[in-house]
């Protein structure tokens, strides 16, 4: 089984492989606009383990919740990989990723803009939060793992947040993959309404 992983809800493009159960995770392209360059990625790791898109048996894309923009570029980019080659696909909570790599005692935080987190951990719904009032809810050295965790780092001094760099505040494709034999729709998961709406929505 060859699995092709992409998440660009947070601020990093998170591309990767799984090849019969062994991962590897394409360096992540971390800026601000690093969901713009989900097909360059997709492309060196296919190239790199000598692969094309038509040799994906599976493509699993996070849902969100994250970036609005970031999220749609990266289910636009699966669903129009996978339809030429009528290739399966099957998308994944990011938060759910993050924790699923990170251990099931983990909270993942996902930068949400506008002074918010979208977070989900033990006793906590997936939902969007002012970091502030999750202070009190979470136990001293909890691991918070995702780029919310990161941007609030000073917020939760008494919680355990790993360096910026590490690998824990990115979704892996391992856990991408793994999480992707369920039966979640490749759809986006906003949580909250995104910033732009249609007129005739108001």
């Amino acid at each position: 089984m060859r699995v092709l992983t992409i998440d660009t809800a947070t601020n990093v493009a998170a591309i990767g492989l799984v090849i019969d159960g062994v991962a590897c995770d394409a360096p992540p392209v971390r800026s601000a606009t690093a969901a713009q360059h989900v097909l360059a990625s997709v492309d060196g790791a296919l190239a790199a383990n000598h692969l094309t898109i038509g040799d994906i048996d599976r493509i699993v894309v996070g849902r969100g919740p994250g970036s609005f923009t970031g999220q749609r570029i990266g289910l636009a980019t699966a669903i129009g990989l996978a339809a030429p080659h009528a290739t399966q696909l099957a998308g994944v909570t990011t938060t759910a990723a993050l924790r699923h790599a990170a251990g099931p005692d983990a909270v993942a935080m996902v930068d949400a803009r506008r002074g918010e987190v979208f977070v989900e951990g033990p006793d906590i719904e997936l939902g969007a939060y002012v970091p502030e009032d999750l202070v009190d809810r979470l136990p001293a050295d909890t691991l918070l793992v995702g780029d919310g965790a990161v941007r609030y780092r000073s917020t939760f001094e008494h919680c355990t947040v790993p360096a910026d760099d590490s690998a824990l505040h990115v979704p892996a494709a391992a856990a991408l993959a793994a999480l992707g034999e369920g039966s979640e729709p490749a759809t986006p998961i906003y949580v909250r309404e995104p910033d732009a709406v249609r007129i005739e929505d108001r």
